[in-house]
């Protein structure tokens, strides 16, 4: 089982690193559906999962100035307290049949959401760019700070339930509040956010004692070498090719989730 653990963690991180975005919306479902891990412990250890698989990036994007940290900051201050607050409501359900259904149908719609950013990825930034220079882009440009603290706001409370949408979903926003923001810019300040985002709500669930401290240390024990062969072999792979199959797989996981409940 242990094998099988650094197993996934290996083939999630291969994937991450391969594709640079969805990849990561995996790990949970397959600790649900592969291994039998209680909902409550595969959402709450892959969110630390999360944070840790996906912390060296933010060094290379801010070497490269690729972020922006107003805008990282603007997306914390609504997902943090959204967090905060999911937290409290988790630790005060008793009943362990409204958690489950909770989180079952929470996770099934984040991995709908999060396979349409990946399906429409390109198509969302195409319209963004069309969209730039529209009286309406304009007339928005002075309520983007609040627009973005509501995304966050939204981003917190889903990621905190499911444990998924921090990195697809938080950059198809982006790309819709920010379309002058180059690509690199984007995933940047995102991955930024969910490292952050996901660690806070991964060490609140630990607090409530629902991190599998055990199944964490397989699961990176895996995922590191995973990442690094995925980023090796995804500069060689066109984004046309892989975006529609984790696309088609997180939307069959997603609707299976959502049925489920």
């Amino acid at each position: 089982m242990e094998f099988g653990y650094s197993f996934a963690g290996l083939l999630v991180g291969f994937v991450i690193g391969l594709t640079g975005i969805g990849g990561g919306a995996l790990m949970t479902p397959i600790l649900i559906v592969g291994f039998g891990v209680p909902l409550i412990v595969a959402v709450s250890t892959d969110l630390l999962y999360a944070a840790f698989t996906k912390a060296g990036g933010i060094f290379n994007y801010a070497k490269q100035q690729l972020v922006e940290w107003r805008v990282a900051g603007l997306l914390l201050l609504g997902s943090l307290p959204s967090s905060f607050v999911t937290l409290l409501y988790l630790s005060q359900v008793e009943s362990i049949a409204t958690l489950e259904a909770t989180i079952n149908l929470t996770l099934g719609v984040s991995l709908l959401l999060t396979s349409i950013a990946v399906f429409f990825r390109e198509r969302i930034r195409r319209f963004s760019d069309k969209q730039s220079d529209t009286p309406l882009a304009h007339s928005l440009i002075r309520c983007r700070p609040y627009l973005t603290v509501l995304c966050g706001l939204f981003l917190g409370g889903l990621v905190t339930l499911s444990s998924v949408g921090a990195g697809a979903l938080g950059t198809a926003m982006l790309i819709l509040l920010y379309p002058r923001f180059s690509m690199g810019t984007i995933v940047g300040t995102d991955l930024v956010h969910a490292v952050v985002l996901t660690a806070f709500s991964g060490f609140g669930h630990m607090q409530m004692g629902t991190v599998d401290l055990e199944l964490l240390a397989y699961l990176l024990v895996g995922s590191l070498p995973g990442v690094w062969l995925g980023s090796r072999l995804g500069a060689n792979l066109s984004p046309k090719l892989m975006q529609p199959i984790i696309g088609s797989l997180l939307m069959a996981i997603g609707i299976r989730f959502v049925l489920a409940v």
